[in-house]
């Protein structure tokens, strides 16, 4: 049997192929490009170019390839453009999961695992937050997600098909082998864009408000390592194929960093001073967001391996240095 990832020429998307090809599976790529890159899926995963809101594309490609499981990714991330284009949001995010949902219903896919984000809880009332805290998203990427959790869940209690939703927290990093990585230009992700800035390719870090009611005054996340992360959508697969019920489950390491955490992190271990301003709050940042991370565990025995920000950092900035390489030889 075969899994199709949607997304998967993207930054998470292409570390869950490559976990998935490391343990033997059968991987299809669907992915339009619009973000993600081509070199990012390795030959021996098939991949489609095509939209993941194509019906017709979809139950092709379940028939061909015997499809057993979707791992969903595809979609739109950035939290302020959310705010800024709330429409784009819904539609890229709830809108195509429906069509891929239904059409996962009608070739009877038994197994769906989807990329939901922390971004659900909004601005919780305690950290760290726990699953069955009350959703209450302040942005609308973080409601695009929760609805299409909400889908998942009514679908699942009508039709064959069992799921698991992981809520991520701040992924970060890249493939210690040095295969993949976050690759978007222009990228709003923390440790990418100080680590751009510490080898020169950006000329200063904005931090975006230190009046947020945290020890330093800027914003606290918690920060996991993105093949972590793809091992536990591994786990989450086996654990479904295993008659798993369905689980909506944190994906996080249940440790808070700073915004200057980080970016001292990111001085540490790059061994290079750089500029840093103060900028203005972003629309749609909770002060503090951290995983209540041990249900995961429970339920899948899913360990973190590279839970160390110092590592996490370590692997991007080795990535970072790879582009400016690839660049250069272009």
């Amino acid at each position: 049997m075969g899994v199709l990832v949607t997304g998967g020429a993207g930054y998470i998307g292409s570390h869950m192929v490559l976990a998935l090809l490391d343990a033997g599976e059968d991987v299809v790529v669907l992915d339009n490009l619009s973000t993600g890159f081509r070199r990012a899926v390795p030959a021996s995963a098939e991949f489609v170019a095509g939209d993941t809101g194509d019906r017709d594309l979809l139950l092709r490609l379940f028939l061909t390839h015997r499809i057993d499981a979707v791992i969903h990714f595809a979609g739109s991330v950035v939290v302020p453009e959310s705010v800024v284009d709330p429409l784009r949001y819904y539609g890229n995010n709830t809108c195509v999961s429906r069509t891929l949902i239904a059409a996962s219903v009608e070739a009877k896919i038994p197994h769906f695992i989807f990329s939901s984000t922390a971004a659900v809880y909004g601005m919780p009332e305690k950290n760290p937050v726990a699953e069955d805290a009350p959703p209450s998203p302040i942005s609308p990427y973080g409601t695009s997600k929760l609805m299409t959790e909400l889908m998942l869940r009514d679908t699942a209690a009508a039709h064959d098909l069992r799921y698991v939703a992981l809520r991520y927290f701040n992924v970060a990093g890249a493939d210690p082998e040095g295969r993949s990585g976050q690759s978007t230009a222009c990228a709003t992700h923390l440790v990418k864009v100080a680590c751009e800035t510490a080898l020169g390719e950006r000329p200063c870090l904005e931090v975006f408000g230190t009046d947020y009611p945290t020890p330093d005054g800027t914003c606290i996340r918690d920060y996991i390592h993105v093949s972590d992360l793809a091992r536990a959508h591994l786990d989450a697969l086996r654990y479904l194929r295993g008659g798993g019920v369905s689980q909506v489950l944190n994906c996080g390491y249940g440790t808070g960093f700073s915004v200057l955490e980080v970016i001292a992190s990111v001085k540490r271990v790059s061994k290079a001073d750089f500029p840093v301003r103060v900028g203005p709050r972003r629309a749609g940042d909770p002060a503090a967001l951290v995983a209540q991370s041990g249900r995961i565990g429970e339920v899948f025995g899913w360990k973190p391996e590279l839970n160390q920000l110092d590592t996490i950092v370590g692997h991007a900035l080795a990535w970072e240095k790879q582009l400016i390489e690839w660049r250069a030889a272009s």
